[in-house]
């Protein structure tokens, strides 16, 4: 460090580098704008402060630095000193000076306590063995991951506390290959934050996604388990677990034993006690976060941590903040499960009255809390959706804009932002307001990620930022249709780039037209595109680093790491050749066989460096790969027709094996279905698929824009008594024309709808070619037909290509021993990520 610089300035020294930390040091140094404070940072682990909220996030990457906190190594400011690996050991009150762990003494003007909390461990006989664990840190982390692959297949784990920590340590046994049980001594999961039938919903939820759930019992002991490997945990109501690994998670402790041992005032529960600008009882001490007991309450989110080290900050440089109280509202997705509570969720408050919907077959509840006269929104938990949660956490205090039933009912009143006074807390984690953000909007922030850079709200949890749009969209901003950060254009402006540019690379795509290195958004996105323009492998050269899992290896990714491999059947059919192959290989290479719905066969548990091997012999026996893993054409599903069915009015089959044939390898902004149907009895389902043909007296209806998923859509009518060339002339067009325009990732139904003038603009562009591209579209597509090849035969003939097929890049040879399979039931299952018995959905 600079000495001049050193002289002017005053220390303060933060003990401890976590998240709340870190954030005390970006707020100070981003306030000091003169320089007045030297910050010296003793972090105790070897990493810099990180996301300890995500930590399960680096379960599948293991890579820590994708956790990393943005600016946490303060590189090139020489106002901050980070010394990681090193724990401060003593307080020297009196010469106002640390000493760490190397032994290194430091003086300080002021002391920052961020010490955070540790995990509580309950005295159970054996909790030290070293199968036993906590979830704290990635070290942790490492050490489970360790003990999974030592308990081998079919291993459980035991997660011993149902909270909200505990829920997480349990979805990460279950992506670490174990069968995970959750023991909770209380008689609901998340008893904290849910109430009696939150908790019987989301116990329910969590069970049906493969979760072991034991309520209201507790640990009796753990003993090592005969193999030597494992423990044996046994539960107050005799049952016991063999498990491979033990994870507590039965609440934290407030780290605070230096603050003890230096003569601080602690809490009675713990905690270094601070009054309302958190200072302790030493002048010269601060503590903020989970260690801090403010006026005698310690708080265990990071919401209120962040609050404590603004506070801190802002006294430091001359101010007076203070406190503002805790926000303890909690939203998550836990194993894909919506689960938000808010206020008086319990309704502790004095007369207060519940609003209850509970929906059993959509798996959902609702609870609103209520003043007696029902007229004051007072808390409220949601299970199964929380979608209402950021419109209805900043109204709790406050007068309902509506009835309570209404604002939770499906059919009832939409809550909207101008709902909302301008004092609401839109942001909890930042403490920020609607007021502030209208501000913001007001001063020119005309997207999300302005109001993010002016207000910080959004940058935590990101919890409020549908509301944040929301707010966007009342004060009349267009939203930017930008594709992503590095890419200020939409796809279909994109697309056109490419089409007209001739651009084949992604790297020249971003360096003329976008920023920065790209993203997962936008890396992909492109790929399509550049897919969609050429007939150039998808794995040739640069385009093979753009792909997502399942492009990059041309099958898809299972649960348990294997992957699924689906000839193409046009029309679902196939010859009585390929079906012995199918057969063969099967048995070969042990493989679970699936009829899907799209009239094809699915093969599943095929390991990656497998899967050349499969396709050889499935392509020497004349078939193709059926892209089922890209946003592509998938299939075009077939009733017999007319040359079988006694109703049949036109040759069905044939007309699907042509489209099929057709638009093979035809990629798209997401996956394509079609059918078609000889009669208008619809054996082929043709209404529910992206395009639909069913026959009529006079030729064909044409139907588009029907999707499956989560929002299904009937396609409607485009064109009707069609004859073959026309048909095939719209299908064309209409396909062509959705390729170009869409949305990264939206279907056909959301897309048309989301045009304007809808199906009345598709019909004139396909039908009337009002935009003058019909020749274009139809160009376009017969390029790409001409241009096809078999993307699994193509790699069969590349040896470069073929190398990346293997399960560990650096040693090739080696195969995953963590994947396994039960057999033991009617049919094969993977075990590595569910319940043995149990079919991967």
């Amino acid at each position: 460090m600079n000495s001049a610089v050193e002289s002017t300035c005053r220390t303060v020294v933060v003990a401890g580098h976590g998240m709340v930390g870190h954030r005390f040091a970006e707020a100070l140094r981003s306030r000091d704008t003169e320089g007045r404070w030297r910050i010296v940072i003793v972090g105790e682990e070897s990493l810099a402060a990180y996301d300890r909220v995500g930590l399960s996030s680096y379960i599948g990457s293991w890579d820590p630095d994708a956790l990393a906190l943005p600016g946490n190594a303060f590189h090139d400011d020489e106002l901050v000193e980070l010394r990681l690996g090193e724990r401060v050991e003593r307080i020297d009150r009196d010469a106002r000076t640390v000493t760490t762990s190397t032994g290194a003494v430091i003086a300080y003007d002021t002391l920052v306590l961020a010490t955070g909390s540790y995990p509580f461990v309950p005295p159970v006989a054996g909790h030290e063995l070293p199968q036993c664990f906590v979830y704290r840190t990635v070290e942790d982390l490492d050490r489970i991951r360790a003990a999974a692959q030592a308990g081998g297949p079919g291993a459980r784990g035991v997660v011993i506390g149902g909270g909200l920590l505990g829920l997480e340590a349990a979805n990460s046994l279950r992506l670490l290959g174990l069968e995970a049980h959750v023991v909770e001594y209380n008689d609901r999961l998340m008893h904290t934050q849910v109430d009696t039938g939150g908790g019987a919903v989301l116990e329910k939820l969590v069970s049906d996604l493969g979760l072991h759930v034991h309520t209201g019992v507790g640990t009796s002991s753990i003993e090592p388990a005969e193999d030597g490997v494992g423990v044996r945990v046994s539960l107050s109501d005799g049952t016991t677990i063999d498990a491979a690994a033990v994870v507590f998670s039965a609440g934290v402790r407030p780290r605070d034993q230096l603050a003890r041992e230096a003569g601080l005032e602690v809490g009675a529960r713990g905690g270094v006690v601070t009054d309302s600008g958190l200072v302790t009882s030493d002048p010269n001490i601060y503590a903020i976060g989970e260690v801090a007991a403010v006026e005698g309450t310690c708080y265990g989110l990071v919401a209120p941590g962040y609050s404590t080290a603004e506070v801190v900050a802002d006294r430091l440089l001359g101010g007076s903040g203070e406190f503002p109280g805790a926000d303890l509202s909690t939203k998550l997705k836990l194993l894909g499960v919506d689960v938000a509570s808010f206020g008086d969720a319990h309704g502790k408050s004095e007369g207060a009255l519940s609003v209850v919907l509970h929906d059993a077959a959509k798996g959902t509840y609702a609870k609103l809390v209520v003043s007696d006269d029902a007229s004051t929104l007072l808390g409220g938990v949601l299970v199964g959706d929380a979608s209402q949660y950021a419109a209805l956490r900043p109204l709790v205090g406050r007068p309902l804009p509506a009835e309570p039933a209404a604002l939770i009912s499906p059919a009832g009143a939409e809550l909207g932002a101008d709902a909302l006074p301008d004092d609401a807390q839109i942001c909890s984690c930042n403490n920020v307001s609607k007021g502030s953000i209208c501000g913001a909007i007001a001063e020119g922030a005309c997207d999300i990620a302005s109001v993010k850079g002016c207000t910080s709200a959004g940058t935590s949890c990101g919890g409020c930022v549908p509301m944040i749009s929301k707010l966007l969209q009342q004060s009349g901003v267009v939203m930017s249709k930008a594709l992503c950060e590095h890419f200020e254009q939409s796809r279909a402006e994109l697309f056109e780039i490419v089409q007209v540019t001739g651009i084949r690379t992604f790297s020249a795509l971003i360096t003329q037209y976008g920023k920065g290195s790209g993203c997962d958004i936008c890396k992909p996105t492109v790929a399509s595109i550049l897919a969609s323009t050429s007939s150039e492998h998808i794995l040739d050269g640069e385009q093979a680093a753009l792909q997502d899992t399942n492009d990059h290896f041309l099958a898809n990714l299972q649960r348990n790491g294997t992957y699924s491999v689906v000839p193409r059947m046009p029309g679902g059919e196939v010859t009585a050749e390929q079906l012995i192959t199918i057969g063969q290989i099967a048995k070969e290479f042990d493989l679970y066989l699936k009829v899907t719905g799209g009239q094809r066969i699915d093969m599943f548990g095929a390991r990656v460096e497998q899967l050349p091997l499969i396709w050889q012999r499935l392509v020497d026996a004349g078939m193709e790969s059926g892209h089922a893993y890209g946003k592509s054409l998938r299939t075009v599903k077939s009733c017999v027709g007319s040359t079988w069915c006694r109703y049949g009015q036109q040759d069905s089959v044939a007309m699907a094996v042509l489209l099929e044939k057709r638009y093979r390898g035809l990629r798209s902004p997401h996956k394509l279905k079609l059918a078609v149907s000889g009669c208008a009895r619809e054996c082929a389902e043709a209404r529910g698929k992206d395009v639909g043909v069913i026959a009529t007296e006079n030729g064909w209806n044409l139907y588009v824009g029907g999707n499956g998923g989560l929002t299904p859509k009937h396609a409607v009518l485009l064109a009707g008594d069609l004859d073959d060339d026309t048909l095939i002339r719209y299908i064309d067009r209409y396909l062509m024309f959705y390729i170009r325009t869409a949305d990264r990732l939206q279907r056909t139904a959301p897309w048309q709808e989301s045009l304007d003038g809808g199906i009345e603009h598709v019909r004139n562009v396909v039908c009337q070619d009002s935009l003058g591209i019909a020749e274009d579209l139809e160009a376009a597509m017969a390029r790409h037909i001409d241009g096809y090849r078999d993307e699994w035969a193509a790699v069969l003939s590349d040896e470069k290509i073929l190398s990346r097929f293997v399960s560990f890049v650096n040693a090739p040879e080696e195969t995953d021993s963590t994947i396994s399979f039960d057999d033991t039931g009617e049919r094969k299952v993977p075990v590595l990520l569910g319940v043995p018995g149990v079919p991967a959905s």
